[in-house]
């Protein structure tokens, strides 16, 4: 459990401050170090390059290799934080539950850390510990097991690799040609070298959804759903609230809590799920912030960042409601550019009640997100037309 901070926060950049340590320093961590700088706390940001988002408005920050526990443990030494927070995979995880051991608060918890990044884990821990319903799954650590569990399972299926985000290295084979060039995307994909896939169910899906789960000291907070499209395994559009039967909301929060109270520690979870004949079926699960919830920084009073702070530093977190219907659409590079710039600003902030939010990364490649429209409405279909059309009016090129 994680301990209590927020009775006494210091000033930052003073001897009494309290320090959030920032591992990943993406646009998801941008709106968390926003959210903390808003109550006071002192931000550090960390990742593997120079100027990444959160970098831009924390008030320090590192670019080092994560995956290297000595300059983890180098950092944390040197900023002594009051919580440690990852926001992507590839950290040292080994070293986390080290520093955890020696009395530092990792979020929700260093374990939970390494076994999410873990595909294969996550997935028996949920369907054969806890017992949540998923689609069928197999795992192959070599060619000849791999195409056998395709052969059991039956085409179509999805390959992944068992150590991997936003779809990375991810693939849909429909056929047995592609067997051989799916194998050598995962393996390219991961983030740790494991020598092992995940050979899943196509699930011919009705819908997918997220289910943003608040694990705090008094108990769990879930958020209205979140309906969302995905490309590739990788966010592009999300809407709040996704309507489903009072039995899918009972059962979603019900594996939701199920999954998250085996992890255990404080936080919120990104829990997806899938739709399939008026039938839940668990997907995969992220221990912080997910894509899809940007949606809330529009629809919600508190965002997802804000309640993911709140249960950190042990606040009050009251239950969640939809303002009002909101929208995301991503705002997505098609070619590689060394210095990207946004055009067509004016013209997507005329949609109205639509805000952007423009990452500030440092360069772009093919499939990269760098921003967001999010948008409200009367109605969840009029916010995704809104958030559709302020993307559509955007440009990304290169400021030569």
């Amino acid at each position: 459990m994680s301990p209590s901070h927020g009775s006494l926060l210091g000033t930052p950049t003073a001897a009494n401050a309290t320090t959030l340590l920032l591992l990943g320093s993406g646009e998801l961590g941008k709106e968390l170090v926003l959210a903390a700088q808003r109550l006071g706390v002192e931000t550090v940001a960390v990742d593997r390059y120079e100027n990444a988002p959160a970098m831009q408005v924390a008030h320090r920050s590192h670019a080092v290799d994560m995956t290297d526990a000595a300059a983890v443990r180098e950092i944390v030494d040197r900023e002594e934080p009051a919580v440690i927070v990852p926001e992507i995979e590839a950290i040292a995880t080994d070293e986390l539950e080290r520093l955890e051991e020696a009395g530092h608060d990792v979020v929700p918890t260093a374990r939970a850390t390494r076994l999410t990044m873990d595909r294969e884990w996550i997935r028996e821990f949920a369907a054969e510990e806890v017992g949540v319903r998923t689609g069928d799954y197999a795992f192959a650590d070599g060619r000849e097991a791999y195409r056998e569990a395709a052969a059991d399972i039956g085409l179509p299926v999805v390959v992944k690799p068992t150590m991997s985000s936003s779809g990375k290295g991810q693939s849909v084979v429909r056929d047995d040609a592609a067997l051989d060039d799916a194998w050598e995307t995962a393996r390219e994909g991961t983030r740790a070298d494991t020598g092992r896939v995940i050979v899943e169910e196509l699930v011919e899906f009705d819908a997918e959804f997220t289910l943003l789960t608040v694990r705090h000291e008094d108990g769990t907070t879930f958020c209205p759903p979140v309906g969302h499209v995905q490309e590739g395994g990788d966010y592009r559009a999300s809407w709040q609230p996704h309507p489903l039967t009072d039995g899918q909301l009972s059962d979603a929060r019900r594996m939701a809590r199920e999954v998250t109270d085996g992890l255990g520690g404080h936080g919120i979870f990104g829990v997806e799920f899938f739709v399939r004949d008026g039938e839940v079926l668990f997907s995969e699960l992220s221990p912080r912030p997910h894509d899809t919830g940007l949606v809330t920084l529009a629809s919600q009073r508190r965002s997802q960042f804000d309640l993911h702070l709140r249960a950190i530093l042990g606040l009050p977190v009251p239950e969640v409601t939809v303002d009002r219907p909101g929208a995301s659409a991503a705002l997505v590079a098609d070619e590689p550019l060394d210095r990207p710039a946004v055009t067509g600003v004016e013209e997507a902030l005329a949609t109205p009640e639509t805000d952007l939010r423009l990452f500030g990364k440092p360069d772009a490649y093919a499939g990269r997100r760098m921003g967001v429209a999010v948008a409200t409405a009367d109605d969840t279909d009029t916010a995704r037309e809104r958030a559709a059309a302020a993307v559509d009016r955007l440009e990304i090129g290169d400021d030569a």
